[in-house]
């Protein structure tokens, strides 16, 4: 009984100096960052799958959003061990620049243009977002863009580009509010305005909006997310095994089971879906 007991005590003090590695149940560093996308956070998504990644895991997920464009940056500052974003060319070039170790897509919804109920360039017959997008220019109807180099910003261009349009300040009725998707959303309200936003944070907000869906269709409408443990070899001291456990519970069969229920409850239809 006393070897045992000294044996005990002898593997507590290692323990206590670093010199044997801690028990494989509990995590070394608990804490992951998770740079993310407003889209996920600000619909619920996160907040409703945090506590029982925590519970899970035994880690702490501090989680903070900005436009896929500024939750990259952090990234490559070192200040995040795991991304959660929605646009493809950046995430690929973070990867080939290798601040991110692979790039999985996981999830995926819908762009939508909403707009005033009268839709004045008569989108809502159109067949896809390229073709709204030149009826609006052409029409020279009020547009808000978030101007804010996230995802959906990206995307945003991206569509114009697709029909040779270069909207900017140039054009008086093209209005960039260089802010998040709900900040966005509020000003294309308040001017009865055109815009690009994601399905998912419309419908968690369209209870206090006049505003409507008036185009979803269309190939050029799909928005993919994806997730990306950052390069601890590029930046030292990130949290790789707490990116890699975050990434393995996204993609679970179960987490992804939550992820095509969540937000059939309360907006009658979900807001993601799982797989790419």
């Amino acid at each position: 009984m006393k070897r045992i007991i000294g044996l005990a005590l002898a593997v507590s003090i290692l323990l206590a100096l670093g010199a044997v590695p801690a028990l494989s149940g509990e995590p070394e560093n608990k804490v992951i960052r998770c740079s993310t996308t407003t889209s996920v956070n600000d619909t619920g998504l996160l907040p409703y799958l945090q506590p029982d990644f925590e519970a899970q895991t035994g880690y702490e997920l501090i989680v903070v959003s900005n436009g896929s464009g500024a939750a990259i940056k952090l990234g490559e500052s070192g200040d995040a061990d795991v991304l959660l974003v929605h646009s493809k060319a950046a995430e690929e070039e973070f990867v080939a620049n290798g601040y991110g170790i692979s790039r999985i897509s996981f999830m995926h919804n819908y762009f939508v243009v909403i707009g005033p109920a009268s839709d004045p360039a008569g989108i809502s017959e159109c067949e896809n977002a390229a073709e709204a997008f030149a009826a609006i220019a052409d029409a020279e109807c009020l547009f808000v863009s978030r101007g804010d180099e996230s995802g959906t910003h990206t995307a945003e261009r991206r569509i114009w580009a697709a029909v040779g349009i270069e909207p900017g300040e140039q054009d008086s009725w093209y209005i960039s509010a260089g802010a998040g998707m709900g900040a966005s959303l509020n000003q294309a309200n308040e001017r009865e305005a055109y815009i690009l936003s994601d399905k998912a944070t419309f419908l968690s907000m369209q209870d206090n909006l006049e505003l409507g869906i008036l185009l979803e269709k269309g190939e050029d409408m799909k928005n993919v997310y994806s997730l990306i443990a950052c390069n601890p070899d590029k930046n030292p001291g990130l949290n790789a095994e707490g990116a890699q456990a975050f990434i393995d519970y996204m993609t679970d069969d179960a987490t992804l089971a939550k992820i095509a229920g969540f937000g059939e409850a309360d907006y009658g239809q979900v807001l993601f879906y799982a797989g790419e």
